[in-house]
């Protein structure tokens, strides 16, 4: 275990015997798969302890959960391909910083700003979003940047379907980090991050 990172609020990582992940699971979601005999391989050193009933012998058994769990069972491609665009997500995607001003924010000092303004035919997509301060949203207003003496720091992407998983994800653990950023399309290139 490493950081003294709080385990028991953890998920388990969910990927297919391919190693594409599929979703999030809960502590006992995962105890059941290992359960039914379910598990292909796993991956991370940070197990998660699940501590169960008393034999006649008076041992009480114990399950280790890997942070990473392989599954046998039906993939859904669907079930990974989108992630959901929510003001949760989208400020984690943009490392709640001010995507104008650069500065880091709490989530409840962020907005979701539009670079093609709705009233403009701009649509509700990843690629047509930032995370923005209120002060920068409303000097924007309804412009498009270029109208404005303000400037784009990164340009928006689409989450691929680790990046999307991390964003989805609470309390990601090092190992599932680990595991899912090798994957991530590398346009992170937020200013201070």
């Amino acid at each position: 275990m490493s950081g003294g990172e709080d385990l028991s609020r953890s998920q388990i990582l969910r990927v297919n015997t391919m190693g594409f992940p599929t979703h999030w699971l809960s502590k006992e979601e995962a105890a059941l798969l290992y359960a039914k005999d379910r598990i292909c391989w796993e991956l991370g050193d940070q197990k998660t302890v699940m501590h169960g009933g008393h034999n006649s012998l008076g041992v009480q058994s114990v399950l280790e959960l890997a942070p990473v769990i392989s599954t046998y069972g039906v993939f859904s491609e669907r079930q990974s391909q989108s992630v959901a665009l929510t003001n949760r997500t989208l400020f984690k995607r943009d490392n709640h910083l001010c995507m104008y001003c650069g500065e880091a924010f709490d989530h409840r000092q962020l907005t979701r700003d539009h670079i093609v303004p709705r009233s403009k035919g701009g649509k509700n997509t990843w690629s047509n979003v930032v995370a923005a301060c209120k002060r920068c949203n409303h000097a924007k207003g309804n412009k498009l940047v270029e109208d404005t003496s303000m400037t784009l720091l990164a340009v928006p992407f689409v989450p691929n379907m680790f990046e999307g998983m991390y964003l989805m994800g609470r309390n990601v653990l090092a190992d599932q980090m680990d595991y899912l950023s090798k994957k991530f399309s590398g346009k992170r290139d937020w200013k201070n991050a």
